[in-house]
C-alpha cells in the first residue's frame, strides 16, 4: 500500500470512537415481528425517518402485530421508496401487500402508477387492471408459455442453436405473462431450450464465421464541384430526422423536483459533451459533438464539456489537454468546462445517503465471484450486511484501512433482473493512485455507472444523448437518480459512427503506438482527430461529414472512408491555392529558350474561382516534369511527352521532345526540347517545375498514406490486417516556389495529383508534406495481409 495511505491510515485509526447511538429495543422486536432480521430491524429504530415512516405504514396495512417475512419486506421497501408527493394513496397500497395481491413482482408499477395520480381520486378498478393486482401467475403456466413460445420459434432456435438472442426471448415471454416471476421464466427458459438442443457442442462455442459485406449502393446525384474530381456521392446514406423529448414532459419527476430543475435552466436545453480523458479524440468523438454541441445551439441551449475521470490509472492532463484542443478546433464552445471529480464530494456523501436507504453495501467478493453470480442471479454473501456496518467499512475505504482490491461499494439492485445492469453494480472502488485533478484527496474513485447518471442530474443536464451501447444502462441510470430522490434528465441513444479501413476503439490505438506500428496519436493513418488534423483535414469537412450522415439509430452502421474524402474536397476545392510538383522528376532542356533568362507565370489561385487571386511560378530554360509523364514509345492512349511530340506545361508553353538522353543502364536522365511561345498547337497537358536561371527548383519530402488496414471491415483478427504499405517517403520531389514559406497545417492543391497538407515536421531547409487525399476516389485496394510489425512508423518528430 502506499506509504502515503498508510499514514493517513494510521492516523485516523488513532481518532476516538464515534458516540454509539441509543436504539429503542421495543421498536427492534416490534420490527422483526414483520420479518425483518436483528441487524435491518436495527437499523431501521435507529433511523428516526425510517422509523416513523415504517411504522406509519404497518398501521396503514394492519400488521403492527407481525405478518410473514415476505409482506414485511414489501411493507419496508414502500416505507423508504414511497413518494412523498403521493401519500394520499399509500395505505391502499399498504392493505394490498398484506392481503399479498401486491408481490415483488407487481409493487414497483404500483408505486409508480399511484405516484402518477397522487392529486387525484384513485380508480380502483383501473389501478389494479394496469398494475396486476391479485393476478397469479403459476410456474405451470411460465412452462406452458414457454413451451408455447419456443414451439413458435422452433426452426430460429434450431438454427440459431445457443447463439438464440436469450433477452429477446425473455422479454417476449414476459409480454405474454406480464405479472410472472422474471426467474420462473429464465428457469423454464433454460430447461426448455437444453431439452430442445441437447447440452453444447463444440461448435456452439467456436466464434461465428464473418459474413461477406453486401455491396455499396451508388446513386446517381450529388457531384462534387471540383474541377479535377466529377465523380457523383458513390454511396447512399440514410439520415433521419430527429426530435428528442421535452424534459418538462418529464412523468417521472415530482413537481417539487422539475420545478427546481426548471427554474435553474429557464427551461432552456442543457447537454454535455462527456469524454474520459483516457486517450485522444477519434472521429466517432466528432459525431457526439456535433450532437451535443449541435443541438443545444440549435435550440438556444448550452453544452457543457465534462471529463468523465473517475479512472485516474488511465487518465492524465496531456489526454484533457488534446480534448480541449481537439473540441475548440472543430468550433465547438462549451459554456463551461467541467470534470465529474470536482463532483467527487457531492457523490461520496450520495453514496452514503444510498447505504442509509438501504441501496448500497460493501462487498469482498473478487471481480470472478462477481461475475459468476451475476451470471448465475445470486446474491453477494455481503449483501444483506446492516446499514451501520456498510457505513463503517465505507469510511474505512474513504480513509485508506483496506487494501486495493479487497472491498468495493455495490449498488443494491436487483440480482434477479433480467436486465444484468441491474445486477448490484459497482458504485466505488479502492485505488491508490493519484488523480490528474484532485490530486492525491481521494484513495477511492467512483464507478461510471454511478457517476455519469449523477453529474448529469447535479448540472441539470436536460438531454443525455449516448451512443447505443448504453442503451441497456438506461435502466440503472434511472433506477439510481429515483431512489436518491434526485432530478432525472431525458435519455436517449443514438447509433455512434464507424468508419472503413481504421479502428476507433482506444484499447486498439493504443497497441498500435505500443507497438510502434505507429507513431504517436496523430499518426495520420489514424482515426483520432489530431491524426486527421496533421493529415490536412479540415473540421469543416469533417463537420460536414456529421451534418451529411445525421442522426440514426441504426446500430452498427459503418460508413466508407471514402464519403469522408468527398466530404473533405467538397470542402478544400474552394478554399486551397494549387501548387505544382513533380515527385520522380526528369531533368527537360528547353533549347531554344535563352540561357541566363528567366521569368515570372502568372497562376491563379484557385482557377474556377476568378476572386480567389492569383501568385506568380518562375519560368527558364530548365523545367523538370513528372517521369511518368514520358514515354519512349508513344501510343494512342497516352497523353504525356514522347519523342518528336509536343504537350503543353501547364500555364506556359507548348514543348516539343527532341532528343532523349539516357545513362548506361539505359534510364532516361534528361530531355531536349524546344518550346513554341505562341502555343500554335492544340494539345495534352503536364504540370511541371522550374525556378530562375541559375538556381534549382524547391526540394520538398512527401509523405503518401494508405489505409492502415487492408480490409474494410475488421473482426477479431484486426492486428493481422494492417497495411504493411501504408505509408511511401518520397525525398526526390521538388516543388514551385508556391509552397515556399508554408506552416503546418497549410494546405495546397498539387496539381493532378492530390490535396496535401504542411506537416509539422518541416523546417526552413525542407519543407514536408502529408497527403490528404487524392483528387478521385482510389479505386485501387491496399495490398494483401503481412506481419504488421514490418509496416513502416511515421518518420520520428
Amino acid at each position: 500500500m502506499n506509504s502515503v495511505w498508510l499514514l493517513v491510515a494510521a492516523k485516523e485509526r488513532k481518532m476516538p470512537p464515534k458516540p454509539s447511538v441509543v436504539v429503542d429495543e421495543e421498536l427492534v422486536e416490534k420490527f422483526k415481528k414483520i420479518g425483518l432480521d436483528a441487524t435491518k430491524a436495527k437499523e431501521a429504530a435507529s433511523n428516526a425517518n425510517l422509523s416513523t415512516s415504517l411504522q406509519e405504514v404497518m398501521k396503514e396495512a394492519e400488521t403492527v402485530d407481525g405478518c410473514d417475512k415476505d409482506v414485511g419486506q414489501l411493507l419496508y421497501l414502500i416505507s423508504i421508496k414511497y413518494p412523498a408527493n403521493a401519500l394520499k394513496h399509500r395505505a391502499t397500497l399498504a392493505k394490498f401487500i398484506a392481503a399479498k395481491t401486491v408481490t415483488s413482482i407487481n409493487v414497483t408499477q404500483s408505486m409508480d402508477y399511484l405516484r402518477k395520480v397522487a392529486g387525484q381520486e384513485l380508480d380502483l378498478a383501473d389501478f389494479t387492471a394496469s398494475c396486476g393486482v391479485g393476478v397469479v401467475i403459476t410456474r405451470e403456466q411460465v412452462r406452458d408459455a414457454v413451451a408455447a413460445y419456443v414451439a413458435e420459434r422452433l426452426d430460429d432456435l434450431k438454427q440459431s442453436r445457443y447463439r438464440y438472442n436469450m433477452g429477446v426471448y425473455l422479454a417476449q415471454v414476459r409480454e405474454r405473462l406480464k405479472w410472472a416471476d422474471a426467474k420462473d421464466i429464465k428457469e423454464e427458459m433454460d430447461a426448455k431450450v437444453l431439452e430442445v438442443l441437447g447440452p453444447k457442442t463444440e461448435a456452439d462455442n467456436a466464434p461465428l464465421p464473418k459474413e461477406p459485406k453486401a455491396p455499396k449502393a451508388k446513386p446517381a446525384a450529388a457531384v462534387a464541384a471540383d474541377e479535377n474530381n466529377n465523380s457523383p456521392l458513390p454511396f447512399e446514406i440514410e439520415k433521419q430526422s430527429i426530435t428528442f423529448p421535452d424534459p418538462s414532459d418529464n412523468i417521472q419527476q415530482t413537481p417539487e423536483i422539475l420545478a427546481k430543475h426548471l427554474k435553474t435552466t429557464g427551461g432552456k436545453i442543457v447537454t454535455r459533451f462527456p469524454p474520459e480523458p483516457n486517450g485522444y479524440l477519434h472521429i466517432g468523438h466528432a459525431k457526439a459533438m456535433h450532437l451535443d454541441f449541435g443541438y443545444a445551439k440549435k435550440n438556444g441551449g448550452k453544452c457543457y464539456l465534462r471529463f468523465d475521470d473517475t479512472n485516474p490509472e488511465k487518465e492524465s492532463q496531456e489526454y484533457i489537454d488534446s480534448i480541449i484542443d481537439s473540441v475548440k478546433w472543430l468550433g465547438h464552445e462549451p459554456c463551461e468546462i467541467t470534470y465529474s471529480s470536482q463532483y467527487f464530494d457531492e457523490l461520496y456523501d450520495l453514496a452514503v445517503e444510498l447505504i442509509k436507504r438501504g441501496f448500497a453495501y460493501v462487498c469482498h467478493q473478487t471481480a470472478d465471484e462477481i461475475k459468476k453470480g451475476r451470471e448465475e442471479m445470486t446474491d453477494s454473501p455481503f449483501r444483506n450486511r446492516s446499514v451501520e456496518e456498510n457505513l463503517r467499512l465505507f469510511d474505512d475505504m474513504r480513509k485508506g484501512k483496506i487494501e486495493e482490491g479487497k472491498a468495493i461499494l455495490r449498488m443494491k439492485g436487483d440480482m434477479k433482473h433480467p436486465n444484468p445492469c441491474m445486477r448490484d453494480l459497482i458504485a466505488y472502488r479502492i485505488k491508490f493512485h493519484p488523480h490528474p485533478v484532485s490530486g492525491d484527496k481521494w484513495v477511492i474513485y467512483p464507478s461510471y455507472d454511478y457517476t455519469h447518471c449523477l453529474v448529469d442530474s447535479i448540472e441539470n443536464i436536460t438531454h443525455s444523448l449516448c451512443t447505443l451501447e448504453f442503451e441497456v444502462r438506461r435502466l440503472s441510470y434511472n433506477w439510481l437518480i429515483d431512489v436518491l430522490g434526485l432530478y432525472r434528465p431525458v435519455v436517449w441513444e443514438y447509433a455512434r459512427l464507424n468508419l472503413t479501413h481504421t479502428v476507433l476503439s482506444k484499447r486498439k490505438i493504443i497497441r498500435l503506438v505500443k507497438e510502434k506500428v505507429v507513431n504517436g496519436w496523430d499518426d495520420p493513418r489514424l482515426s483520432t482527430l489530431n491524426a486527421f488534423r496533421r493529415k490536412g483535414y479540415t473540421p469543416e469537412s469533417i463537420n460536414l461529414l456529421c451534418e451529411t450522415i445525421g442522426v440514426t439509430r441504426t446500430n452498427n452502421t459503418t460508413i466508407p472512408y471514402e464519403l469522408l474524402e468527398f466530404c473533405l474536397r467538397q470542402d478544400l476545392n474552394d478554399k486551397v491555392t494549387r501548387a505544382m510538383v513533380v515527385f520522380d522528376p526528369i531533368k527537360v532542356v528547353i533549347t531554344n529558350y535563352p540561357e541566363n533568362e528567366s521569368e515570372e507565370i502568372t497562376v491563379k489561385n484557385i482557377p474556377h474561382i476568378a476572386t480567389s487571386g492569383t501568385h506568380t511560378v518562375p519560368f527558364s530554360r530548365v523545367v523538370y516534369i513528372e517521369r511518368n509523364d514520358f514515354r519512349l514509345q508513344d501510343d494512342a492512349n497516352f497523353f504525356g511527352l514522347a519523342p518528336n511530340k509536343e504537350v503543353l506545361l501547364k500555364y506556359a508553353y507548348n514543348i516539343k521532345c527532341n532528343e532523349v538522353i539516357q545513362d548506361a543502364a539505359g534510364k532516361v536522365v534528361e530531355l531536349r526540347v524546344t518550346y513554341d511561345k505562341t502555343n500554335a498547337t492544340k494539345t495534352k497537358t503536364i504540370h511541371w517545375v522550374s525556378s530562375k536561371a541559375g538556381a534549382q527548383p524547391t526540394p520538398v519530402e512527401i509523405r503518401l498514406y494508405e489505409h492502415l488496414f487492408t480490409q474494410e471491415d475488421l473482426g477479431d483478427d484486426w492486428f493481422d490486417q494492417v497495411n504493411p504499405n501504408s505509408l511511401k517517403i518520397i525525398t526526390t520531389a521538388l516543388a514551385d516556389a508556391t509552397v515556399l514559406g508554408s506552416k503546418p497545417y497549410d494546405r495546397f492543391q498539387f496539381e493532378r495529383i492530390g490535396f496535401f497538407c504542411t506537416d509539422e515536421d518541416s523546417t526552413p531547409e525542407k519543407l514536408v508534406f502529408n497527403r490528404t487525399c487524392l483528387l478521385k476516389e482510389n479505386k485501387e485496394k491496399p495490398s494483401a495481409k503481412a506481419d504488421p510489425r514490418k509496416a513502416r512508423a511515421a518518420p520520428k518528430k
